[in-house]
């Protein structure tokens, strides 16, 4: 399709700071309500192993401190039905997925990547959308064409996510992503991405160490196909680890529903990020 083959650098969430936007609070599609349950909060650690430290106000802290919603909540597909499997998630974290066949795994990892940096109080670029340009799409090209008035509310960032779910993939957002030399250099905001038609994306949200022998465990999180709840993944290789993957993994990583190869691992560059600005039709 053509919507899934424009490079994403077309809508790429680049982030520039600005004083003009009030900063909200971490979790806006949760409305006036507070996350009342969390990863952190509900997922213990293995026996042993205690969270890395990580930096407030920071990706990985957002993270970790997802909402959940309650034990036992199955996960549901984008038009209210439940998803087949139902053996994959160990938890499914309190986000909406939308009503349209949009937000799958790809879509899920811009979408935690995007209200993060929004909630910041940092405009994603989203800079042309703010001022009310809208992209119009011939033949894989893209110009940007004034159509709407100036708005930097939730929702117009919001619809604006919509837009870039429609044009960006697996493929497209593994050519944005940096490799990690090393997957044991792995950190939190990490992404397992296999571009394709189909592919499919992983995040880590969380990760702890064994400070006796240095050993480091993560957990992942995933939408999939067709578009659905974002959940916490079940270990299926390790029972007794399980939601938690020991880093140690080898060369494959198995997850309930795909298989990576350790070379999969990518992660965002916040220099890039900060930088790339409205590049974007060149």
């Amino acid at each position: 399709m053509i919507s899934r083959i424009i490079p994403l650098t077309i809508f790429t969430l680049c982030l520039f700071a600005t004083s003009s936007l009030t900063v909200p609070k971490g979790y806006l599609w949760l409305g006036e309500g507070e996350p009342q349950t969390s990863i952190a909060t509900k997922i213990s650690p293995p026996e042993g192993y205690k969270r890395i430290a990580v930096e407030a106000n920071s990706f990985a802290h957002w993270l970790r401190n997802l909402p959940l919603k309650k034990k036992g909540t199955p996960v549901y597909l984008y038009n209210g039905t439940k998803k087949m499997n139902q053996n994959a998630h160990f938890a499914v974290v309190d986000i909406d997925t939308g009503t349209r066949d949009l937000q799958q795994c790809a879509d899920a990892v811009i979408r935690l990547r995007g209200e993060y940096l929004y909630s910041r109080g940092d405009e994603a670029s989203f800079t042309k959308w703010v001022t009310g340009y809208r992209p119009e799409v011939d033949n894989n090209k893209v110009q940007w064409v004034k159509g709407a008035g100036e708005d930097s509310s939730y929702m117009n960032f919001r619809r604006y996510l919509t837009t870039v779910y429609i044009y960006a993939g697996t493929y497209s957002l593994s050519k944005e992503l940096k490799p990690r030399g090393n997957s044991h250099e792995m950190r939190i905001g990490d992404i397992f991405i296999e571009g394709g038609f189909p592919g499919h994306a992983v995040i880590v949200v969380d990760m702890a160490e064994n400070k006796e022998n240095g050993k480091k465990v993560f957990l992942l999180a995933q939408s999939f196909m067709p578009a659905q709840d974002i959940h916490v993944l079940k270990n299926p290789d390790n029972a007794g680890l399980s939601p938690w993957y020991d880093l140690d993994f080898g060369r494959i990583l198995r997850t309930p529903e795909w298989r990576f190869n350790d070379t999969n691992l990518r992660y965002f560059d916040a220099e890039q990020l900060s930088t790339a600005g409205n590049s974007i039709l060149n």
